[in-house]
């Protein structure tokens, strides 16, 4: 499911800066090898059995290269997807997401989206 409307969507920031602050927020980013692409998680654990949620906020490199940290990242919508064991993670807008589990969601982007804004280029 797409977090439509948060403001964090095309934010353009340093990946250092954004690196830091996702790390503040519990966002991990992911350790994919990849020059242009980042993306962060943030895990949502679930009294459903075999079912954890993640907040993904992914972005790409406008300028620069991740690896050599010297990138500037464009935000994109981010999303709010489920994980089923074995299976994967399941972003599709068919998902039923709880009401409280997607302002949680929204809410936690808005936070980061606040400290973006002060690095934001």
């Amino acid at each position: 499911m797409r977090l439509e409307n948060t403001g964090i969507e095309d934010s353009i920031v340093d990946v250092k800066p954004l690196d830091h602050l996702m790390g503040k927020h519990a966002f991990i980013r992911g350790g994919q090898w990849d020059y242009e692409r980042v993306t962060y998680d943030y895990k949502i654990g679930s009294k459903e059995k075999n079912i954890t949620y993640y907040i993904r906020i992914l972005g790409y490199a406008v300028e620069g290269d991740v690896d050599r940290g010297n990138a500037v990242i464009k935000l994109t919508t981010p999303l709010l997807g489920k994980h089923y064991y074995p299976h994967g993670v399941e972003y599709g807008e068919q998902e039923n997401f709880p009401e409280n589990l997607v302002e949680r969601a929204t809410n936690l982007v808005s936070k980061v989206k606040e400290e973006i804004d002060i690095y934001k280029k």
